[in-house]
């Protein structure tokens, strides 16, 4: 993370914190978002092998269209990355809702979304690989062919720093990124990136989204970029008066870029609201799920 006060910071140091050993340390099996209707998708809990070293597996929920016929649904994923403390609901928990709408959508436009979680926190060469397993078991073992990445706070490290060595990767949106160790957004024009940040953030000012759109622009010499920045006026780092407006923001991104067909019946699972409406509640559920462990909402 970085202050408000220094928007670009360096990053924490880069050595590995000890993995949790009690059980209680890890995320909590939230199924679903609150508002979400029973039986649309199912959610399975996986532990992906990761190849860089002896305690190499990281957890993540994955959301499946109900029912799963292998090979017949959208061939993009959506890979959701929570902030410096690791985690699996996100911002406000609008993860939840975003899995959830991706995964129920109709017939053979419903998609994968994976939320997951790191092995060391806030370690951006350990979330690297990370990702780079969940993607390889996305390709591997359920016939996805292009991710979206979405990372919130911390997450636009690992989120850019991939993107900018994978192709698989055909677009990003982050939620109140830093600008530490993002020098993936680099590489990563002409692949859409989608900006979203509230006026009121003190924990990272929302100036760090407004550098990464300069940075984007600057490295986009063909003018073919697609970089939107959402500015949410009096509003803090985890969104938490716009979490549902975000929330459907993303969801319509991530769908745009997976070539979905903008039927009715997509648009009315696109366009539920399944969040909480008080801020306690979408502070309990990020409680619940991790994401606030080494993170803030202010």
């Amino acid at each position: 993370m970085a202050s408000s006060q220094q928007a670009s910071s360096t990053s924490r140091p880069d050595t590995p914190r000890k993995k949790p050993s009690h059980p209680d340390a890890f995320p909590q099996q939230i199924d679903h978002a609150p508002g979400s209707e029973e039986g649309r998708c199912e959610v399975e809990r996986l532990h992906i092998k990761v190849d860089d070293g002896p305690d190499g597996k990281v957890t993540g929920f994955l959301h499946i269209p109900n029912p799963y016929q292998p090979g017949q649904h959208n061939t993009t994923a959506a890979v959701l990355l929570s902030g410096a403390g690791g985690g699996v609901t996100g911002p406000s928990s609008m993860y939840l809702g975003i899995a959830d709408k991706l995964a129920s959508l109709p017939n053979e436009q419903a998609m994968l979304a994976l939320r997951l979680d790191y092995r060391y926190p806030a370690r951006n060469k350990y979330c690297v690989p990370d990702v780079e397993a969940a993607v390889d078991y996305l390709q591997r073992e359920r016939h996805v062919e292009k991710v979206v990445l979405v990372g919130w706070s911390f997450g636009s490290a690992p989120v850019l720093t991939f993107s900018a060595q994978n192709q698989r990767v055909v677009g990003a949106a982050l939620v109140a990124p830093q600008t530490a160790e993002t020098e993936g957004v680099y590489k990563m024009p002409p692949r859409p990136l989608l900006l979203c940040h509230g006026r009121s953030d003190r924990t990272l000012s929302f100036a760090c989204s407004k550098n990464l759109e300069a940075s984007y622009n600057a490295a986009d010499e063909q003018g073919k970029g697609d970089v939107k920045v959402r500015l949410f006026d009096g509003d803090d780092h985890a969104l938490t008066r716009h979490a549902a407006e975000s929330e459907r923001l993303i969801t319509g991104f991530i769908m745009r870029l997976a070539n979905v067909d903008l039927t009715a019946g997509v648009m009315k699972v696109a366009e539920a609201d399944l969040l909480p409406k008080g801020k306690s509640e979408k502070v309990d559920l990020m409680k619940k799920g991790g994401d606030l462990k080494d993170e803030s909402i202010e």
